[in-house]
């Protein structure tokens, strides 16, 4: 693998977070309390993954122009302006809201993750977005 092939890998983790919170969500949701657990740390590995990558590549190639032109501007900084907003945000979040559930602390847990979950789906749905309008436009 070249560091060439980093942003497809890391849209790709970005997007299989998506998917493992969307189903520790639907889990919670039903009570299973088991496969919630199991997705949502699925979620933070996969997530902490995409961190790792994404400062190697960054490391490596450093910025990347946006050369869009167009109505699509304007849209492509709102996106990755919020998106960068709230993935720095998200990280003490989501870390927190592990310890407290990690910790048996579920009431707290549950009133943090209120916040983290939505942040946390929408940094990862904007970070595919991001990938899609930057390298694929």
């Amino acid at each position: 693998m070249e560091v060439t092939d980093l942003p497809t890998v890391n849209a790709s983790l970005n997007a299989l977070a998506a998917v493992l919170l969307g189903a520790g969500y639907a889990f919670i949701r039903r009570g299973d309390e088991r496969r919630h657990k199991a997705c949502m740390v699925g979620a933070f590995c996969t997530s902490a993954v995409f961190l790792a990558c994404y400062l190697v590549y960054h490391y490596r190639v450093g910025s990347v122009a946006f050369t869009g032109q167009g109505w699509i501007r304007p849209v492509y900084f709102a996106v990755l302006i919020t998106h960068i907003v709230l993935a720095a945000t998200v990280v003490p979040l989501a870390l927190l809201t592990l310890y407290r559930a990690w910790s048996g602390q579920f009431d707290r847990h549950r009133r943090i993750a209120k916040w983290t979950w939505p942040i946390w789906m929408y940094v990862s749905v904007t970070g595919v977005l991001v990938y899609l309008m930057l390298y694929r436009l």
